[in-house]
């Protein structure tokens, strides 16, 4: 099981609920080490005292806040905790919002909330069906690895989750950092709009976060396989080129009337059960020969997965 990576208290009006925090994602992401292009020598970084250029253990590394002209006011570690005691290990609801009022650019890192205890178990329930059913988060601030967050609190379906967000002032104004932004002037007919809910309407699918993942980190494990063995991989096609304002009205239409004639619910598996699986990578033709239950598919070529595939939506 996984260690919390903070412990503390969570408060609401007088019921107070020990709690812990844990990490709820991993990163998945293919990582590389740096190479001296040549003669394959590892790169490696080090901390070094500018002044003398030796290495500097990590234990003797202080903060310092720079005052300009070279001049630094030294923080140890230490001294952050302690200006912060009691908070530091308090999570206290001050108000709670709907969730719906809250941008998703506020949104940083998630954690599970647990109970530290069994005891605890009625409160924390308690709490988590509370905000569930009214559909509120609770707002709060907490103070981990020397630094103040601004969080909120949520039920999932078995869980108290927390976000930490972003303050008000770390979150950009568009209209101050992007210059392509329609105007008043940019209006669209209602014919239009009416066309581009149909083809939303045609695509809305039910949220199943396994539906999805990252092929792109495939395409680079296919790539490091590929330059293993020898072996060139086709790169990708291009973006498609901007759709023309004049064509909007037609490109609108096409849309909606190429779905429709997939049948299109919009739904990922009657989607999967249509298309040309041709494109996909052999790590992508395997998964789904795995949901297809194909007997030997871990022998398969991916010319093979191909076919089998095919057969397999032919005899369905």
């Amino acid at each position: 099981m996984a260690r919390s990576i903070w412990s503390g208290v969570l408060t609401f009006g007088l019921v107070t609920v020990p709690v812990g925090l844990f990490t709820a994602t991993e990163d998945h992401t293919v990582h590389f080490h740096q190479l001296e292009r040549g003669t394959g020598d590892r790169i490696r970084y080090k901390r070094i005292n500018e002044r003398t250029g030796e290495e500097v253990d990590s234990r003797d590394i202080v903060k310092g806040y720079d005052l300009g002209d070279g001049e630094y006011v030294v923080i140890e570690p230490e001294e952050l905790d302690d200006i912060a005691p009691g908070k530091s290990k308090v999570v206290d609801m001050t108000g709670f919002v709907d969730l719906d009022r809250i941008e998703p650019v506020y949104f940083d890192r998630t954690y599970y909330v647990a109970p530290r205890g069994k005891e605890y178990l009625k409160v924390y329930e308690l709490l988590r069906a509370a905000l569930e059913e009214a559909n509120k988060a609770g707002i709060a601030t907490i103070t981990m690895r020397g630094k103040q967050y601004l969080t909120a609190l949520r039920a999932q379906e078995n869980a108290l989750v927390m976000h930490t967000m972003r303050w008000a002032d770390e979150v950009r104004d568009p209209r101050e950092e992007v210059e392509a932004l329609p105007g008043r002037r940019q209006k669209v007919t209602s014919r239009e709009l009416k066309t581009a809910r149909q083809l939303i309407d045609a695509l809305t699918v039910d949220w199943h976060p396994e539906d999805y993942h990252d092929t792109f980190e495939e395409r680079v494990k296919e790539l490091v396989e590929a330059k293993r063995e020898g072996k060139e991989i086709v790169g990708e096609a291009g973006p498609p080129e901007a759709t023309n304002v004049i064509d909007l009205m037609s490109a609108l239409k096409q849309s909606v009337e190429r779905n429709r004639a997939k049948g299109g619910t919009g739904q990922p598996q009657e989607r999967e059960q249509r298309e040309d699986v041709s494109g996909l990578t052999k790590s992508e033709l395997y998964r789904r020969a795995t949901e297809a239950k194909i007997p030997g598919r871990s022998k398969m070529t991916r010319e093979q997965l191909i076919k089998a595939l095919g057969e397999g939506r032919a005899a369905a």
